[in-house]
């Protein structure tokens, strides 16, 4: 296990021995869901499922653990089994961290935290917390998400006043390192074409992000920016053929020049209503090197996406909602695999506090190849450029 995350999980248990506090005093909380969905698509095999003849496979069960050995500490961890297609059906741990919170302008978490990129970053781990199957997956896919959620690191965080009628400014400041792990979604097509990375790719990391709570209420304006200093993984085996003409088994490289991920969004909660937009750039360039016998292959991508969304709470039990997403890779060839388009519209019913239900129906346009929500192996007829998908999910939360 990574020494950093080895660290704040020894600095929480010193804690809680120094303190020498009941179980009580530690105000230990457990809590956790599991939800079990199914995909029905009418074009096109999505998530690595067989989502055209009706698909079951995607299963999720969280547990996470938090108490408070100290006044101003607080420490948890948190672990999610996570089955999608042919991705995942395995334990991960999706945070483990110690919170240190000195006043409401300062404070300062460790470990495997949560990177607080975005609008939904810090909260798409929560299924019981928002009303959508699926998030907009231009800006958070699924296929990556036990990745990008967190980071080996730090964040530093806080809220400022901004006088009687300026509203509240939260900040947050990070640094660590991200990993993607080699069965991580972003490599279904590589995988299948025949480029794998055995042991994933890191990259040390740093960002930043503002939050402005309006004076008006309810109305939240922000930005952050994450970068990635450069995003690399040795051991690549390379076994294209034909395809570049490159020998099975030639050892190389994939790497990422450093980049940025900008992200600006607005959000206003207010009675029943929720709206919220946000924009998301991400120009990358990737490089395939085998430098024992001289090939480089440069890929290129400036994806940009944006979604706009909307839902109501219609009766106690009862929400509704709708989203419009786009996306653009600006250095890709022309076609569908460009772009995708996506009307979603879903409503939650919530049986009770414990117990809901979830349906949700996507028109999509366009492939979004480099979102590698369909992968080739289980589309060898080739992709249609419009899909209809179908999602139905039960949940329990405790």
């Amino acid at each position: 296990m990574n020494k950093l995350l080895m660290l704040a999980l020894g600095v929480a248990m010193g804690a809680s021995a120094v303190a020498a506090q009941s179980l009580d005093d530690l105000n230990i909380q457990i809590h956790g869901y599991a939800t079990q969905g199914f995909l029905y698509t009418n074009n096109n095999n999505i998530f690595t499922t067989n989502s055209s003849d009706g698909s079951p496979a995607w299963t999720e069960a969280v547990v996470n653990v938090g108490a408070q050995p100290m006044r101003k500490l607080r420490v948890g961890v948190q672990g999610r089994y996570f089955l999608l297609g042919n991705i995942g059906n395995t334990i991960t741990l999706d945070w483990a961290q110690a919170d240190y919170k000195a006043n409401n302008k300062f404070g300062v978490r460790f470990g495997k935290v949560k990177t607080p990129v975005g609008l939904f970053n810090e909260v798409q781990d929560i299924d019981p917390s928002y009303m959508w199957s699926l998030l907009p997956q231009t800006v958070y896919p699924i296929e990556s998400r036990n990745s990008l959620l967190a980071h080996l690191g730090g964040v530093v965080y806080g809220t400022l006043k901004l006088g009687p009628s300026g509203g509240d400014l939260e900040y947050r400041g990070w640094g660590g390192q991200l990993s993607l792990g080699p069965n991580d979604g972003y490599f279904i097509n590589q995988n299948e074409s025949g480029v794998t990375l055995p042991n994933g790719m890191t990259s040390p990391i740093v960002g930043g992000a503002l939050r402005w709570r309006t004076p008006v209420s309810g109305l939240i304006v922000g930005a952050s920016d994450n970068r990635v200093t450069r995003l690399s993984g040795a051991s690549l085996d390379v076994a294209l053929g034909a395809l570049l003409g490159i020998p099975e088994g030639v050892p190389g490289t994939e790497s990422l020049k450093s980049f940025n991920q900008y992200d600006y969004f607005i959000r206003y909660e207010g009675g029943k209503l929720m709206l919220a937009t946000e924009y998301n750039r991400l120009p990358v360039h990737i490089t395939l090197a085998m430098p024992a016998i001289g090939v480089s292959v440069p890929l290129p991508a400036d994806d940009r996406a944006w979604y706009g969304m909307v839902t109501y709470k219609a009766t106690e039990k009862l929400s509704v909602g709708s989203y419009y997403t786009q996306y653009f890779d600006h250095q890709g060839s022309l076609g569908s695999g460009r772009y995708l388009k996506d009307w979603a519209l879903s409503g939650r019913y919530d049986f009770n506090p414990y117990i809901y239900a979830k349906a949700e129906q996507h028109l999509m346009d366009g492939t979004a190849d480099n979102l590698s929500l369909f992968d080739t192996d289980l589309n060898q007829h080739g992709l249609q450029p419009k899909t209809k998908l179908t999602i139905l999910k039960i949940g329990v939360s405790f």
